[in-house]
């Protein structure tokens, strides 16, 4: 499956973000308005094993290692190929093409994905991990903190009832 939908990538409105807005246009929206910004973190002690158990769920794309907030790597599914269980995530991984500052211009920077056929990046200032920017696999959108709030509340509800009979 494709990363990115082919037949979805120009989005003649706009790329949609944060409740329904769209931006049409440079200038009209910055990353930080489309980010996710309380991302799932792993601690600086994980491993390849526990990023392949992030990697089961097929939502996520993208594994943020951080010591505290401060982001040390960002790993993708290919950066997996040949790890072994026990190797220390922050070796796994890369910042290199897989960051984003939150002033960044939104319709520069979903153009620019778009085009390179990515759907993660962290969002760093500073150092820091402030978020995540997801675009959706229709590649007309991003993921909010709704929605992403939602999907977890919807997963754990389904784990806790038993299948009817």
């Amino acid at each position: 499956m494709p990363l990115i939908e082919q037949s979805t990538t120009r989005n003649e409105g706009g790329v949609e973000f944060g409740g329904g807005r769209q931006a049409c246009a440079r200038g009209e929206a910055t990353v930080a308005d489309a980010m996710v910004r309380r991302p799932k973190l792993l601690p600086v002690t994980a491993t390849g094993r526990d990023v392949r158990e992030l990697f089961l769920d097929d939502h996520v794309h993208a594994g943020l290692v951080a010591d505290g907030d401060r982001l040390l790597a960002v790993i993708e599914r290919q950066d997996l190929a040949e790890v072994c269980d026990d190797e220390p995530a922050t070796a796994l991984g890369t910042l290199s093409g897989r960051t984003v500052g939150p002033q960044a211009d939104l319709w520069s920077t979903w153009t620019w994905m778009t085009g390179a056929g990515i759907r993660r990046l962290a969002v760093v200032e500073d150092g820091r991990c402030v978020g995540l920017l997801c675009l959706k696999r229709s590649g007309r959108g991003f993921c909010c903190d709704a929605g992403v709030w939602a999907r977890a509340r919807e997963r754990s509800t389904s784990r806790r009832c038993p299948p009817e009979p």
